[in-house]
């Protein structure tokens, strides 16, 4: 094992020691040694099989099946999640031909962040993370289950399922995947006719036919954003099949792979005698592999929040320290859009998730000796499945990248470091997402703009006023004052003046998220502006050096002239309308970024 990756281990292991044992604990003493639903009142069992067929409720009864909830985040206005309409079938079937029984247990909400752009539902988007895991859990609540399978792809859905999922991580637990839409139009293109139409060069028509051909059929968005970082996330830490993230929906290789994973799963329960319980599976270690694996592959942003928050949803404290120093050791093996041309389906036809993960594992960069939803061991992961005459099997993959240009060997790394950069300095603490930004990029000292929504820097480059070098503030954007919506609405416009020559970047306490892309730009800053941080003082005009090489964050004032200067309000308006207003109890509990923009810390200081 590589030196740097062994260390941060065990300081997790070391700091999260009180908080690691006492979820064990938890855990442990909800785990049953027979079906849960034995233990259940008459009554209360009669409702719950009330709605089965009478073979699957003779099942249930005789108490020799595994009973196995399903949790779906399924709704047909999301294009990744709109295969799921037919998982539930699929997998209760899968399950009687093994004596065993399947329940829809629920559902959870799934919004589109791709939808909500700029308007206002997307302040709703940290907080339906919240929302999924709660959702998850009264799923979970009922005591009749002896496995569960997650039905989640998007933004902030797999991290909330997998949240609410670790409080019954008792029970074996399996997540699938519903794969990838096929590739439409290159992402080089689409970028293009954006940028295009912000500088007035390109009609309404031509931008929504280039988008329609981009996101043009059932399946995750091709590019490499949070929700395609999730599922290799989901992969790294052995909470997928091998091989099962980025197989295209709608494909017998796909249904295979769920009727496979319904059947996977009754394998994990105790009865079965390989009992394999979530809780035990997302560990330290695997929680380190997903760190190597979002650097590896300059995953996106959004798992600065995701990965402590479902960190200490198991009783870990991860920190963004943490992910930093391990950005340092781990180098950069693919490209993918916004990191690069190609997109999700590319990367997999070049060698996907066999060779990334052979290549870690043989570099010393990935923990080995974790548990997985296929077995104890990651090295189950450098296989890929096949059909072979209708049957499901696993074959070793590529040892030999078929697209340099795509995914890399360690020896021949697109980057010696990770895409990751923990920015720090008198105007707070954020992130950069470095691996999209062209090394002549990373550094700006520009005049500052500040602005207080992303619709002010639209207006203000629409009117002429940003023609030259600066660096856009744009704060009280984070979790606690409204939400923490992401900003893309901005990147169109940044693109096209730094095409034109000037040096722009920007700082935030909001987010850009999983397409963050070739702009420099300082996000999550906190302390936000509306607690408070330093972002409320700064000033149009003052000089900001925003330096992704060094990882500092600087406004060039006098700590005296900083500090007495007066705090703006913060503006008014984002607490109303589209259902906000239901979210405002929930917006003040949320944690700063670098907590992981949770409501949920302080509901588990229990653990210490």
């Amino acid at each position: 094992m590589h030196p740097r990756i062994l260390e941060v281990t065990e300081r997790l292991i070391a700091r999260s020691r009180p908080t690691r044992e006492r979820y064990l604990q938890l855990i442990r003493g909800a785990a049953s040694d027979g079906p849960m639903r034995a233990k259940l009142q008459c009554a209360n069992f009669a409702h719950g099989v009330a709605g089965c067929g009478s073979d699957d409720k003779h099942s249930l009864r005789m108490m020799n099946a595994a009973n196995v909830a399903i949790v779906s985040a399924y709704n047909d206005m999301l294009s990744a999640h709109q295969p799921y309409e037919h998982f539930p079938q699929q997998i209760k079937q899968a399950l009687r031909e093994i004596g065993s029984v399947g329940q829809f247990a629920g559902g959870v909400p799934a919004m589109c962040d791709g939808v909500t752009q700029g308007e206002p539902g997307m302040e709703l988007g940290i907080a339906s993370r919240e929302v999924i895991a709660m959702s998850t859990a009264i799923a979970l609540s009922h005591n009749m289950f002896d496995a569960a399978l997650l039905l989640g792809i998007c933004d902030k859905i797999v991290p909330g399922l997998l949240m609410g999922a670790l409080r019954f991580g008792h029970l074996p637990q399996l997540f699938v995947p519903g794969g990838p839409m096929p590739s439409g139009i290159s992402n080089k293109e689409k970028a293009d006719v954006r940028q295009r139409y912000a500088e007035g060069k390109a009609s309404r028509e031509e931008l929504l036919e280039s988008e329609m051909k981009s996101y043009h059929s059932p399946g995750t968005c091709t590019f490499y954003g949070t929700a395609n970082t999730n599922q290799l996330l989901m992969e790294v830490m052995g909470l997928h099949l091998p091989g099962a993230s980025f197989v295209n929906p709608y494909t017998p290789l796909r249904d295979a792979l769920t009727v496979e994973a319904a059947q996977q799963v009754t394998r994990l329960t105790r009865a079965s005698g390989n009992f394999m319980p979530l809780g035990e599976i997302v560990d330290e270690k695997s929680l380190v592999n997903s760190i190597v694996a979002l650097h590896a592959t300059g995953g996106s942003t959004n798992h600065t929040l995701h990965m402590p928050a479902i960190a200490q949803a198991a009783g870990i404290q991860l920190t963004w320290q943490d992910m930093a120093d391990l950005s340092e050791v781990v180098p950069t093996l693919s490209h993918v859009y916004p990191n690069g041309k190609a997109d999700i389906n590319h990367f997999q036809a070049a060698g996907g998730m066999a060779f990334l993960i052979r290549e870690l594992l043989d570099a010393g960069l990935l923990h080995e000796d974790v548990n997985t939803v296929a077995g104890p061991g990651l090295r189950r992961y450098t296989q890929e499945p096949f059909l072979d005459n209708g049957r499901l099997v696993w074959r070793e993959g590529p040892e030999a990248s078929l697209d340099e240009s795509i995914l890399r060997p360690v020896a021949n790394p697109f980057s010696a470091e990770g895409g990751l950069r923990v920015m720090q300095g008198n105007l707070g603490r954020g992130v950069m997402k470095v691996s999209a930004v062209a090394a002549e990029h990373q550094v700006v000292e520009a005049p500052a703009r500040v602005f207080h929504d992303q619709q002010e820097l639209a207006d203000a480059f629409k009117a002429g006023e940003l023609e030259r070098d600066f660096v856009a503030v744009v704060r009280f954007q984070g979790p606690r004052c409204n939400g923490m919506p992401e900003l893309h609405k901005m990147t169109p416009f940044l693109g096209v003046l730094q095409d034109r020559g000037f040096k722009v970047a920007l700082v935030t306490d909001g987010r850009m998220s999983g397409a963050s892309g070739k702009i420099p730009a300082a996000i999550h800053v906190c302390p936000e502006a509306f607690d408070g941080g330093p972002l409320a003082r700064v000033r149009d005009g003052d000089i900001v050096r925003v330096d992704g090489v060094a990882g500092t964050l600087q406004v060039r004032v006098e700590p005296a002239e900083l500090a007495a200067r007066e705090l703006p309000a913060a503006p008014l308006g984002n607490d109303l309308g589209c259902g906000r207003e239901l979210f405002g109890f929930l917006r003040v509990a949320l944690s700063s970024a670098e907590q992981g923009a949770s409501a949920f810390t302080s509901a588990l200081e229990n653990f210490k």
